[in-house]
């Protein structure tokens, strides 16, 4: 089992199909708010992805945990969470109390997904800036718990991101968006900042070699 390597998702295309979505609108930039289709249990049980990915999921109730590097998430509370291109995380299907796996998984509407391919950075200054957040790297094990105000001010961003790149898409897209998302960085470095302060962060020193 050990040997089993996980899934890629090489694009934002095959990131929708394996939801049940329909073609993303852009081919380099993603941001989903929607219902995904149902998830089998027969579903890979680790996943590693090109594409950068900034998951907020609302106090909307849900049906499935995640384990990211050594820590699991349970998304019945809202979180926010990034990941990089090349992690591996997983999905982990919740037990009916009578013990038996439930056979498929639903997230509400109140998950937003924000994929980013590498390539919309490209000859920016976001593309080598982005590899600066620590909360994109396994050593930061926690996820962003947000108040309902920052929550708010978020999925603004998010809205701001997929409107424009849903208007007529000429040569000062990307640069809006970059803005956006830069903005979107910005706040989310200081929400972790305030996190920090307030709650202990366990050491991960072990598992940063292990990646390295």
């Amino acid at each position: 089992m050990a040997n089993v390597k996980p899934f890629r998702i090489k694009s934002i295309s095959e990131a929708h199909r394996l939801r049940g979505l329909h073609k993303p609108e852009h081919p380099l930039i993603s941001v989903i708010n929607e219902p995904i289709g149902d998830l089998p249990v027969s579903l890979p049980k680790s996943f590693a992805t090109d594409l950068y990915s900034i998951v907020l999921k609302s106090n909307a109730g849900s049906h499935f945990k995640m384990k990211y590097g050594q820590q699991e998430y349970d998304f019945d509370e809202g979180v926010m969470s990034f990941m990089s291109p090349g992690q591996v995380f997983g999905i982990e299907l919740d037990r009916h109390e009578s013990g038996i796996e439930i056979q498929q998984v639903k997230t509400k509407p109140g998950e937003w997904v924000l994929l980013i391919h590498p390539d919309f950075l490209w000859n920016t200054t976001l593309a080598r800036k982005i590899r600066q957040y620590e909360f994109f790297n396994y050593s930061v094990n926690e996820a962003l718990f947000l108040s309902e105000k920052e929550e708010n001010l978020i999925t603004g961003i998010f809205e701001n991101i997929r409107q424009e790149y849903r208007s007529s898409i000429d040569k000062f897209t990307q640069e809006i968006i970059i803005t956006q998302l830069e903005s979107l960085l910005a706040y989310a470095e200081r929400f972790y900042t305030r996190q920090f302060i307030t709650r202990k962060i366990t050491n991960h020193q072990l598992l940063n070699r292990l990646e390295a």
